[in-house]
């Protein structure tokens, strides 16, 4: 194994921690984490920026762009490599000890990796379509040579010797990895508050930082919507890249099941619940979706549940041609008004394109909802206290839930074949549409609780749209379409599905409906 490359890591809030997460923390500092020298380096490389970095792109318009344009511009040698780096290092070190969105970074690496690629651009040669490209990757991902937690105290000093199938691939598209972003326990345990661990404790929203940033993706969500990043790739369980997209203003997607490979994850593949884990990209801009999804989509050879059916281009679809079902209600969850505006918002664009339009839901969404609820308790939940038990964690975050109904084998097979049977129907049901309109959650985002759990009631009134589509193995996306009244200037996102294999479908939607509404905007913070 290479040694571990030097990392520094932010406080949560800018404030110093207590308890367990001080303990944990300062370990981690001591043992894995603090390279004075390199961050020493860093910092002098980065306290010249206002001086003479950007003389001819303002900083501020530099963030604001969308990586593939960062990365024509790098191309194009409007900027560097090593400036565009400087100046993510710069946005994160002025607003993470607010959000608490980056755990670790790694300053040398990212600049040497920043010089060789300026090096390689000036010798004629292209790394690849993000040569030079700084982005964040979920803790979730194990990244070679940097130290990966996926929040659980068990793995405070991991470090990989590679990286997951994602980032190698966005690594060779010529990516920069600045370091890592913020997720609950196992991608699994943040509870009502989101984005929470004992490792690293809070992750706040970018528009809001009293408002949660959802999860599990929550620290990705909340760093690129704040300008830091460019782009990071999340994993959705059952909502976890488009939860948080939709509570910061981001583009997002969870592609078809068996598009994207799980392999290097922390909550991986295989077993019963394989079918409910996929990985895809959170950005500022559709285009990016599309990019990002482009490079590191495909089998790996390793992660058996992948396909070789190649991604559509979004801009060969006729929108005018497309059915749209649209619908505010699950049978278990009803949006609000405001949400409703804002499906029929969306619900319009298409029909004034000529689209057939209807209001319409695939059947048996609350049963399909039910049964995988009973599902995924089944054995007690025993698979979460092996994962705590494959990291040696003895300590779980508050929000992990480790209780279940064990069940006989016979009824763990009636919940598969129940499931199964309902995913055909629907799947029949979708012959008369191409495309699924609905909200990504029943109401606006909501502060930051002091509790882990919710009532049964709190969550049905809060209630996501999300999970059976995880369920069904459907690519869905999210894409901001308006501004929250009932949250004051929190974004909301809209959702849409496509039938299987088509993400093109989602990303052509996507794309429509940002340009009407303009997509993500840059947070005051």
């Amino acid at each position: 194994m290479k040694a571990p490359v030097q990392m520094s890591s932010q406080p949560v809030n800018g404030q110093p921690m207590k308890g367990v997460e001080a303990g944990v923390r300062s370990a981690v500092s001591r043992r894995e984490f603090l390279g004075t020298t390199a961050v020493a380096g860093a910092a002098a490389i980065l306290g010249g920026i206002d001086r003479r970095v950007f003389a001819a792109v303002p900083v501020s318009e530099l963030l604001s762009k969308n990586a593939g344009q960062v990365a024509q511009m790098i191309r194009d040698k409007q900027v560097t490599a090593v400036e565009v780096v400087q100046a993510c290092y710069a946005r994160i070190d002025e607003v993470n000890p607010k959000l608490n969105a980056v755990v670790a970074v790694c300053r040398e690496r990212a600049l040497a990796e920043a010089q060789l690629a300026d090096e390689a651009l000036a010798a004629g040669k292209v790394l690849g379509p993000l040569h030079g490209v700084p982005f964040t990757i979920k803790d979730s991902f194990d990244t070679e040579g940097v130290v990966s937690t996926g929040g659980t105290l068990g793995r405070v000093g991991y470090v990989p010797g590679r990286d997951a199938t994602v980032v190698a691939r966005v690594r060779k598209a010529g990516g920069i990895l600045l370091g890592k972003t913020n997720t609950p326990e196992f991608t699994l345990g943040g509870g009502a508050r989101g984005t929470y661990n004992l490792v690293y404790g809070q992750t706040h929203n970018a528009y809001d930082t009293v408002y949660t940033p959802l999860g599990s993706s929550g620290g990705a969500g909340a760093i690129v919507a704040a300008g830091g990043s460019y782009f990071d790739i999340g994993s959705d369980y059952g909502g976890s890249i488009r939860l948080p997209a939709h509570v910061e203003g981001l583009a997002g997607i969870k592609p078809t099941y068996g598009r994207s490979p799980r392999t290097g994850h922390i909550v991986g593949y295989g077993g019963p619940f394989d079918n409910f884990q996929e990985t895809g990209p959170l950005t500022r801009s559709v285009d990016d979706l599309y990019l990002i999804l482009s490079i590191i989509c495909g089998p790996d050879n390793w992660d058996a549940a992948m396909a070789p059916v190649p991604l559509g281009d979004p801009k060969r679809v006729d929108l005018k041609k497309l059915r749209v079902a649209w619908y505010t209600n699950t049978g278990t969850v009803e949006a609000s008004s405001e949400m409703k505006a804002m499906v029929k918002q969306c619900v319009g664009y298409f029909s004034s394109l000529g689209c057939t339009v209807k209001a319409d839901a695939p059947p048996k969404l609350k049963e399909l909802g039910d049964v995988r609820q009973e599902f995924e308790g089944a054995d007690d939940r025993d698979h979460i206290r092996r994962l705590l038990e494959k990291h040696h964690t003895v300590q779980a975050s508050p929000g992990l839930r480790t209780d279940g109904k064990l069940l006989p084998s016979a009824d763990f097979t009636r919940l598969c074949e129940e499931m199964d049977a309902i995913k055909s129907e629907q799947l029949a049901w979708f012959e008369n549409y191409d495309l699924i309109i609905c909200p990504v959650m029943a109401k606006s985002p909501e502060k930051i609780p002091v509790e882990f759990a919710r009532t049964p009631a709190a969550a049905a009134a809060l209630g996501s749209f999300c999970g059976e589509y995880n369920t069904t193995g459907w690519p869905a996306g999210v894409v901001r379409a308006a501004t929250s009244k009932d949250s004051p200037g929190l974004p909301l996102d809209i959702h849409v599905i496509a039938q299987p294999w088509r993400d093109d479908v989602v990303l052509a939607a996507l794309g429509y409906i940002e340009s009407k509404t303009g997509g993500w905007k840059m947070p005051s913070i």
